[in-house]
């Protein structure tokens, strides 16, 4: 389990070097870095992540062969949907950054609701895949893929969430 862990952490890693480009400085302000360094770091991510995460689910799952030739059929499904998903949240980290030093109250509100919306997807998506496994083997074995998914995503978001500087209101940032 302390190679699960490990790679746990290395997919924290990789998760920063996805916002590796966004720093804080001191007054507040936010720098972009440049756009091929942004898109190498999430390709870099992506690749690091995908290797990584199927390593700590194959830890985890301790999977016999039987069941693993049911499982991963369906967990490259869950994979490739998950993907677009990840596509969303780069894309609404992206428009955060870019519209942090102009922030309004409509901005922070259209961000939030979408920030929601995605959280409501991922919630969606473990849960048909909860389900496709759980049919496909037992619920012991679709549990233990839903908690594997979020101690990997709690890790992840935390890194995000770190990363990324926290909404200040127009009064504050003024001053």
């Amino acid at each position: 389990m302390k190679s699960a862990l490990g790679l746990l952490f290395s997919l924290s890693f990789a998760a920063g070097l996805l916002l590796g480009q966004t720093q804080v400085k001191d007054s507040g302000s936010v720098l972009s870095g440049n756009e091929m360094n942004v898109r190498a770091y999430i390709e870099l991510l992506r690749t690091d992540l995908k290797q990584s995460r199927t390593q700590v689910v194959g830890l985890v799952m301790q999977l016999d062969a039987d069941d693993a030739t049911k499982f991963w059929p369906i967990y490259k499904e869950f994979e490739a949907e998950y993907q677009r998903f990840g596509d969303e949240v780069v894309a609404l980290v992206r428009d955060y950054v870019a519209k942090y030093d102009n922030m309004t109250s409509q901005i922070a509100d259209r961000l939030a609701n979408k920030l929601l919306d995605l959280e409501q997807q991922r919630t969606n998506l473990k849960r048909k895949y909860y389900l496709k496994i759980k049919t496909a083997l037992d619920p012991i074995v679709a549990t233990r893929f839903l908690q594997v998914e979020n101690q990997i995503e709690r890790i992840l978001d935390l890194q995000i969430a770190s990363e990324l500087p926290v909404i200040e209101s127009p009064e504050r940032s003024q001053q």
